[in-house]
């Protein structure tokens, strides 16, 4: 069983991988199992077909998330502080795992694949409901002013952290925590009572 996961761990980050370096207008099932190592009915016994491996793509994508969101309501941080930790958390795992932001940038074209709609749908949402969450718990603390939309502000927030990795994909020549801890707190400065 151990070596099974074992590869089936490794197809998900050689698909990453192979996205962030060609896109995935170019990724085939060919080009996995050839740089695996392995034919391409060995990866047809882990996933059914290419879509079945996105779907455990963006299924390790979300790990991170769902931990460190877990992470976040464990530390019992303050609402700015726990908006702050997540977001920086996670840019800094991008920033040490540079393949992974590329599914942040592909998102709206993977939502094209009906079978990864609901998949990309909830990742999205769910961002979005912490940030909407955290920013409603700042408002009722007097952390942020109290007529500013949550989800709104969520967007904004969530917006900027797209751009930032996308830019630092282009460049790599900054660091992306750092970056967009700068620019988060520039937002929320300017939202803040």
């Amino acid at each position: 069983m151990k070596s099974i996961l074992h590869r089936k761990d490794k197809l998900i980050i050689t698909t990453l991988e192979i996205i962030d370096e060609i896109g995935i207008m170019n990724l085939s099932t060919r080009e996995i199992a050839s740089r695996e190592g392995v034919s391409e009915a060995t990866l047809f016994r882990h996933y059914r077909n290419k879509n079945d491996l996105l779907m455990a793509v963006l299924d390790y994508f979300t790990q991170f998330d769902n931990d460190l969101y877990q992470t976040t309501i464990l530390k019992k941080l303050n609402p700015l502080d726990a908006i702050r930790f997540f977001l920086s958390s996670l840019a800094e795992f991008y920033e040490n795992y540079p393949a992974i932001t590329v599914i942040t940038q592909l998102m709206d074209t993977l939502r094209y694949e009906p079978e990864l709609e609901e998949k990309v749908r909830s990742i999205v949402f769910q961002r979005s409901q912490l940030l909407e969450k955290l920013i409603d718990e700042a408002k009722k603390q007097n952390e942020i002013r109290k007529d500013i939309d949550a989800e709104l502000l969520a967007d904004i927030i969530s917006g900027a952290f797209r751009e930032t990795c996308l830019k630092w994909r282009f460049s790599r020549n900054f660091s992306l925590k750092e970056r967009f801890n700068s620019s988060l707190n520039s937002i929320l400065a300017s939202f803040a009572i």
